[in-house]
């Protein structure tokens, strides 16, 4: 096993691992066992635990590290923050978006009519169209700082869009969304978003009030 890939490499992996659920919050963190399965050096994995630590992505159980987890007031600010910057990214692509990146929306929520019984991959896809209005924004600090928020909201145990009936809401917002955009009216494309947000956050308190389990993860 070789010492020359980069610590980003190892960071990058281990992230992307979290996000996309194969580890989730409450899980433990071995150091060996991330060199092995990602074929890298226990040097630059203990890098990147180190900076995942630093960054609140990880927390302290004792000597282990694992995935960290919101507790309640952190998830709030959390969406309080998200819908705000959302809100802005989706009033600058009102302003800036080209027609080819309204029809790669539009494109978008058609395609999500085909998952409306598979709530992750809804999820992913939720993921990837929200991605796309950040773009559209075509403000790249405005990008970073939604890509930290997004970042922490890997450290949901569970989607909200696995809420029953919450998946043909969410097409039906994300339509309106685009619709507001595609229309050049910021501050209609700024309200849908932020609404769109606020329902989310409403769905996963209900989600939590049921499974107070989730939240202690």
């Amino acid at each position: 096993m070789s010492d020359t890939k980069p610590q980003t490499d190892a960071y990058s992996l281990i992230l992307d691992a979290i996000d996309v659920g194969i580890y989730r919050p409450g899980d433990r963190l071995v150091e060996s066992e991330l060199a092995e399965r990602f074929g890298v050096s226990r040097t630059p994995v203990r890098e990147a635990l180190q900076r995942l630590e630093t960054q609140s992505m990880l927390a302290r159980d004792g000597r282990s590290l694992i995935v960290a987890s919101l507790d309640h007031n952190q998830l709030a600010e959390l969406y309080v923050v998200r819908a705000e910057l959302e809100g802005l990214a989706a009033r600058l692509a009102a302003r800036h978006a080209t027609a080819e990146e309204v029809r790669v929306l539009r494109s978008m929520v058609e395609d999500d009519r085909k998952l409306l019984n598979d709530p992750e991959a809804m999820s992913r896809a939720n993921r990837r169209f929200h991605k796309q209005i950040h773009l559209a924004s075509h403000n790249r600090y405005l990008v970073q700082q939604l890509d930290l928020v997004h970042r922490s909201m890997a450290l949901l145990a569970t989607t909200s869009i696995a809420a029953e009936g919450r998946p043909d809401e969410t097409v039906a917002e994300h339509a309106a969304i685009v619709e507001a955009i595609a229309a050049g009216d910021g501050d209609a494309a700024y309200k849908a978003l932020k609404d769109h947000i606020s329902r989310a956050f409403e769905t996963r308190l209900k989600l939590d009030s049921m499974h107070p389990q989730r939240s202690a993860l």
